[in-house]
């Protein structure tokens, strides 16, 4: 247990989100289920907020002169290679799955950062590199054990509760702490993948989007992918070859062979000279090369909107906004849904019949509000251009904006989840926690 002034307790709520501060009256440094039990029950009995953080790539910002359970200490991972399932808990990342299942030639359904947590994640819906293939990770799901703000601890299936089955996969953390789950696992063992970049200043970036969006209507749903965007600064923390370059990528997991992986991307190599091209087979443990996101803290807001069809000219004015012309750094990411993330399943993710995934993270300078102010600004007028197509926003992807629940749910999902809040959490201690990842 914590309180501001203690030893330890500054290490206990830093995340890897620097941008935004939080200070909750007490921290549990939970190491157990019985632990969570304990600190929900003292938030109950004292009538304070619930905020829980793993990983903390997002922050609970319901924390705030409350409490926060932080559970990065329960990180046991067990695998069950006959059911091809693993059993996580609350503060395992996923890079310690994918390493433990691939001693079986197994494969969990993660992201693209392996120091993201699994559950948060998981609660989030799960939108992974394999996602076309096999669906969200929420998909996945056999069961949850949750703690709810009566300190309850259950064990919840699609069998025994169906309904809080259903809300906490896609609802996030708004009905209870979960400390641990199983979900499974998928026989991969290696996959084709990579990235291949191109220079927006020599290729122009609108041709490399038109093609990418044309070459997506052609491709299975074995393949997965995206193209990305960002102007990278001119620091000495980055290698040569990247500082003040602007790199359009983009990135491909496919599970099939390579010399299949090799046709399907011909088209992608046609499009213009490259700056690098990292497609090749790989084992899955180096799946996380293919996006190589950032591994070290940094402070930076996002938000996401999923449309139905991609408007392409939409598209290229959104590069044209957030490139080189930009005030700020910007990083866009363009995702083609469908495939199996379209198939109807019974948990709270929405959107089912979106066709893409479109995002903006932007970094700033903690503390700078006027930079702050500037970035929401911008990333409003960039959704702003998809707003016929647009269906709502995807809660694992509200970076720092999930304290802003519109559009996170499509009414019919909104009005069920509001009806498991005040059955589960009448007193509303899990105050919209929407981004703890």
């Amino acid at each position: 247990m914590f309180r501001p002034g203690d030893d330890g307790y500054a290490e206990e709520i830093a995340g890897f989100q620097t941008g935004f501060t939080q200070r909750p009256a007490i921290v549990f440094g939970a190491e157990s289920a019985d632990d969570v039990v304990a600190a929900v029950s003292y938030a109950a009995d004292a009538g304070l907020p619930i905020g829980v953080q793993a990983t903390g790539h997002g922050l609970p910002g319901a924390s705030e002169g409350g409490v926060l359970i932080s559970t990065r200490r329960m990180d046991s991972v067990r695998i069950d290679a006959d059911a091809r399932t693993v059993t996580v808990g609350a503060g395992v990342r996923w890079g310690q799955v994918v390493e433990a299942a691939a001693a079986h030639g197994l494969a969990p359904l993660n992201g693209s950062a392996p120091g993201v947590g699994a559950v948060s994640y998981t609660l989030g819906g799960g939108l992974g590199i394999l996602a076309r293939e096999f669906g969200y990770a929420a998909d996945h799901v056999r069961w949850l054990d949750v703690v709810t703000a009566d300190g309850t601890l259950r064990r919840v299936t699609a069998r025994a509760e169906p309904e809080l089955f259903w809300g906490l996969l896609g609802g996030g953390a708004n009905l209870g702490v979960v400390t641990a789950l199983e979900i499974g696992l998928v026989p991969v063992a290696r996959l084709y993948g990579g990235a291949i970049e191109f220079d927006g200043r020599e290729v122009d970036p609108a041709d490399v989007l038109r093609a990418y969006e044309a070459w997506t209507r052609t491709v299975p749903r074995e393949l997965t992918s995206s193209v990305a965007a960002l102007v990278y600064p001119d620091i000495p923390q980055l290698p040569p070859h990247l500082r003040g370059r602007y790199l359009v990528t983009v990135r491909v997991a496919y599970t099939g062979s390579e010399a299949a992986g090799e046709r399907l991307v011909a088209p992608l190599r046609e499009i213009g000279p490259t700056v690098s091209d990292s497609l090749r087979e790989m084992p899955y443990t180096d799946s996380h090369t293919i996006h190589s996101d950032p591994d070290f803290p940094h402070s930076y807001y996002g938000d996401s909107v999923v449309v139905r069809e991609l408007d392409v000219a939409a598209a290229c004015e959104l590069l044209a906004l957030t490139g080189p012309a930009a005030e700020q750094m910007h990083v866009v990411q363009i995702n083609q849904l469908g495939g199996a993330l379209a198939k109807p399943a019974g948990n709270a993710v929405p959107y089912r019949d979106a066709g893409w995934l479109v995002r903006v993270l932007s970094p700033f300078e903690a503390g700078d509000d006027a930079g702050l102010d500037a970035v929401r600004a911008v990333q409003a007028r960039a959704f702003g251009l998809f707003a016929p197509e647009v269906e709502g926003r995807l809660l694992n992807f509200a970076f720092a904006a999930g304290d802003r629940p519109e559009g996170l749910y499509d009414a019919g999902t909104r009005k069920r989840l509001a009806g498991l809040k005040a059955t589960y959490d009448p007193a509303n201690l899990f105050r919209r926690n929407y981004n703890v990842g």
